[in-house]
């Protein structure tokens, strides 16, 4: 967990060795998956390969840090309601929750949540464990909500009327 000047939390989710054997032995190559955010919406993920690890995390940071998009929050603690993403073999169910539940999810969703801000959540990956098709599927999840400001924009209406519907 790196902090830097501009307000922009980056965590390492997972780092791969990769072997190339050559004709005089072995050569090593690293991968990095890393998160990147504000802890208020923006969010960035990359993956990057370098011959050094540290090489490779500052790789996979930069392209993290062009990458980022905003998600809506409720109250800027958790989502906007239930939500289901899938990439790959990774599946994700991510529902909201009550404040002070915490973040109730596993490794790389968890990384995800807390650059994100999200301070309530449970979240359960189904299928796979692979850290990639995890985040990815939960990054899917979390593009697909929609937030009752969007919603109004969509039904011509305010937002109060939908927020009051909320049960």
């Amino acid at each position: 967990m790196i902090e830097n000047n501009s307000d922009i939390l980056e965590k390492l989710v997972h780092i791969n060795r990769i072997t190339k054997v050559v004709k005089g032995g072995r050569r090593f190559g690293f991968s990095a998956l890393v998160v990147v955010g504000n802890r208020n919406g923006k969010i960035g993920i990359a993956h990057a390969k370098a011959k050094q690890v540290p090489d490779a995390i500052k790789k996979a940071n930069d392209l993290a840090r062009r990458n980022l998009i905003q998600i809506p929050l409720r109250e800027g603690r958790t989502i906007h309601h239930d939500i289901y993403g899938k990439d790959g073999a990774g599946k994700i169910k991510l529902r909201a929750a009550p404040k002070g539940t915490g973040i109730i999810a596993g490794g790389p969703v968890r990384a995800v949540c807390e650059v994100l801000g999200i301070k309530d959540i449970v979240a359960k990956s189904l299928g796979t464990a692979n850290p990639h098709n995890v985040i990815r599927a939960c990054m899917k999840a979390l593009k697909k909500q929609t937030s009752p400001k969007q919603i109004s924009n969509i039904r011509n209406k305010k937002i109060s009327e939908i927020i009051e519907k909320r049960g």
